[in-house]
């Protein structure tokens, strides 16, 4: 007798979950075009039928899949913040943001992915709206003014951009400069 594999029933939400999570991978590999809604699917484990099911369209599913990555960051804001506020907030957010696009590259490519398909109205205004929640979270956390907010949401974009071109473990020289900038050289362990 062979073994029969089983299962696990899962209900909408975390079937809905499974497919977001699936999603990220997918949208950050490939970009918003590139996104195939089968691999997706295959990836959940489930029917493309299902998926659609779920979200209706591709882009409703990019749509989800965006607003969980701002979601996500809100969160990982909010628990390195706890606590503090002024710099020292806004510091412990910086370090917990930098470790986790650190840990988790694919979604630091996700973000950056969705700030390119903002050529598709209904994405951008997501961006838009995910974006402008997190600057309020950090106005709201740390109670700083314009100028330092802007410095710390242009300093992680700049950030952003040299872990993406592989900066943060072994910087080259004229990186390291932009990290030290930063303040950021020895919470890299550089």
């Amino acid at each position: 007798m062979t073994p029969t594999a089983t299962t696990e029933r899962l209900t909408a939400p975390e079937r809905r979950e499974q497919i977001l999570e699936a999603a990220v991978t997918v949208f950050a590999e490939r970009g918003y075009e590139g996104a195939s809604t089968d691999v997706i699917a295959r990836m959940a484990g489930i029917s493309q039928p299902y998926l659609f099911r779920l979200f209706g369209t591709k882009r409703d599913l990019i749509v989800a899949t965006v607003k969980r990555c701002f979601v996500d960051t809100e969160s990982l804001f909010e628990r390195a913040a706890d606590g503090l506020s002024g710099e020292a907030a806004l510091q412990a957010m910086g370090e917990a943001y930098i470790e986790e696009i650190r840990r988790s590259p694919l979604k630091l490519r996700a973000q950056l992915q969705s700030y390119a398909a903002c050529d598709d109205p209904a994405i951008r205004i997501v961006v838009a709206e995910g974006f402008g929640e997190l600057v309020r979270l950090a106005e709201r956390l740390t109670g700083l003014d314009a100028a330092q907010l802007s410095a710390f949401f242009a300093q992680g974009m700049l950030l952003n951009v040299l872990a993406m071109m592989g900066q943060m473990e072994a910087p080259q020289a004229w990186a390291m400069r932009l990290i030290e900038g930063c303040g950021m050289n020895a919470k890299l362990g550089l």
